[in-house]
Formats: structure tokens, C-alpha cells, sequence
């Protein structure tokens, strides 16, 4: 197949393109190349001539999104539009990565793919005006939910890695009260690949087996990387940001799970991510 991938520099799309590229033609769309904002986004998906259209590229910057909430709704909401629009013209089926964070937090279970999104930043509104506008252009689609990627340069456990090796006196700082679902995106990569050939369109959440708080992740990253490193739980409310992090997030697998597409657990994931940063010679 040819398969068109938007944030091609991605963590992501880097991991896409590392996992279909031996078996597809793979059409690598950056930032530079696709403007998102701009409604002639639509033209250059329609010019790929995909077969299937993986649209990796978001305003990801939460942060920088309840800042500027305008800018990511025009990237994240009207960007995926021109993308569907695009992939409607030239009869390409559309995978568009969402988030866990289309969720307001309060669930007291995992949220299944057909519960109802409640996003409480601007980060998860825009992504679900994405989902929004997938679902209304164009039924050739698969909406897939990610949380807390990892496997590219910056991400979680990078951060985690990089101050524990200098920590602060009174030790690593490190929310508690935020569970989700820790997510490496080789799993996802491949989970897609195979996703992909199936016409079973709809909503998926693929993410690792298991949640855990950002405070229980940071402390298996170090654990695992050999680090001993003091930390100290502290509360969301504690942690000034600009965002407002929905508080629990885990996402669970069913609908995948149903074709067969499971992931291993979050903790194997991770010990394959940092064995490959051993061998990058790029842990420490």
C-alpha cells in the first residue's frame, strides 16, 4: 500500500515509518512540508494519491495550547478537517491519533472507546474537534486514542531520566494523583500496521497493559535504568502549569483487543525502550 504519514519527525511517525516501511510505499509528510492550519492541506493529502493516510501531526504542546487555544483549535480541529477532506477526495481510509485526553478525568474505571469525551483543556478540546470532523467528512476512518507516548527524543521518561541524573537536594518532585496508561510507540506502531489491514473502521484505544501514576512511572524508569534517586510525591494542585491535566486517564483496549491486537504491559515496554537507549549509548 501507499501510505502518507503527517508528523513524519514525530515520535510517532518515526516509529510508523521504522514499521511499514520494509512492506509499504511510505509518503513522509513533515511540519515543513504541511502546514495544517492552512486549507490547502487538503490538496497536498489528495496529491499522495494514499491508499491509507496516518495523520500523526498535532499542536501536542498542552501548555502551549491552553495558551494559545485559538492556534490549536486551527492546527489540531480545522487541520484534521482539510486532512479528511483530502483523504475523502482521493478515497484513502484515515487513522487519526487522538488522545486520552478528549476525557475529563472522573471515571472511576478505564474509559472503553465509545465513552462519552468531556475534554477540560484546550489540548483535549482540540483534539476532539478532531475527532469531530473525522467522523462527520469521512466514514473510511479509524480514530485511535494514544496516552503518554514514549519512544522518541522527548517525552516522560527522557525528562525523568535527564533529572534524576542531577536531582535536587530535597529530591525529584513528582505528581501522584495523575493515573493514565504510559504508551511506547513502537507497540503502537505496530498495532496500527496491522490495523490498517482490516476495514473494521472505528474507535480504538491503544495503549500498554496497565496504569499507573506519573509518580509510579517515574519511579519504575528509574528503577529500571539502575538510578537511586529520593522522590517526593506531590499533588496536581501542587504542579503549576498552564494546563489543567484531566486526573485519571487510563484507556482500555477492547475494541482492538476484540481483532486480536493486544499490547504487552507498559513495564515491558519500557524495559525494551531503555535497552534501546543502552545500545543507542544515549541514557545517561
Amino acid at each position: 500500500m501507499r501510505i502518507a504519514i503527517t508528523g513524519a519527525n514525530g515520535q510517532l511517525g518515526r516509529a510508523l515509518i521504522a514499521a511499514l516501511a520494509d512492506h509499504h510505499e511510505i509518503v513522509a509528510l513533515s511540519h515543513d512540508q504541511l502546514e495544517l492550519a492552512e486549507p490547502a492541506t487538503a490538496d497536498q493529502i489528495a496529491a499522495t494519491g494514499a491508499d491509507v493516510v496516518i495523520h500523526a501531526a498535532a499542536y501536542t504542546n498542552v501548555d502551549g495550547c491552553a495558551r494559545d487555544p485559538l492556534l490549536a483549535y486551527r492546527v489540531n480541529g480545522l487541520g484534521t478537517r482539510y486532512v479528511a477532506l483530502g483523504c475523502r477526495r482521493i478515497d484513502a481510509a484515515l487513522v487519526y491519533i487522538s488522545t486520552n485526553e478528549v476525557f475529563a478525568g472522573d471515571a472511576q474505571r478505564p474509559y472503553l472507546e465509545d465513552d462519552l469525551p468531556r475534554p477540560i483543556n484546550p489540548y483535549g478540546q482540540s483534539k476532539l474537534a478532531g475527532e469531530q470532523a473525522v467522523r462527520a467528512l469521512w466514514p473510511r476512518h479509524f480514530i485511535v486514542r494514544v496516552a503518554w507516548l514514549f519512544g522518541g527524543e522527548r517525552n516522560f521518561v527522557r525528562t525523568v531520566l535527564r533529572l534524576a541524573t542531577n536531582p535536587p537536594a530535597d529530591g525529584l518532585r513528582v505528581v501522584a494523583d495523575e493515573i493514565g496508561s504510559p504508551t511506547y510507540t513502537v507497540d503502537v506502531a505496530e498495532g496500527l500496521s496491522r490495523l490498517i489491514t482490516t476495514d473494521y473502521y472505528g474507535t480504538y484505544h491503544f495503549v500498554n497493559d496497565g496504569i499507573c501514576s506519573r509518580y509510579d512511572f517515574a519511579a519504575e524508569i528509574a528503577r529500571q535504568a539502575g538510578i537511586e534517586v529520593s522522590m517526593r510525591p506531590i499533588r496536581l494542585r501542587d504542579f503549576q502549569r498552564d494546563s489543567t491535566p484531566p486526573p485519571y486517564t487510563p484507556l482500555a483496549n477492547v475494541a482492538g483487543a476484540a481483532l486480536g491486537i493486544t499490547f504487552r504491559s507498559w513495564q515491558a515496554a519500557l524495559d525494551d525502550y531503555l535497552s534501546r537507549l543502552r545500545r543507542e549509548s544515549a541514557l545517561l
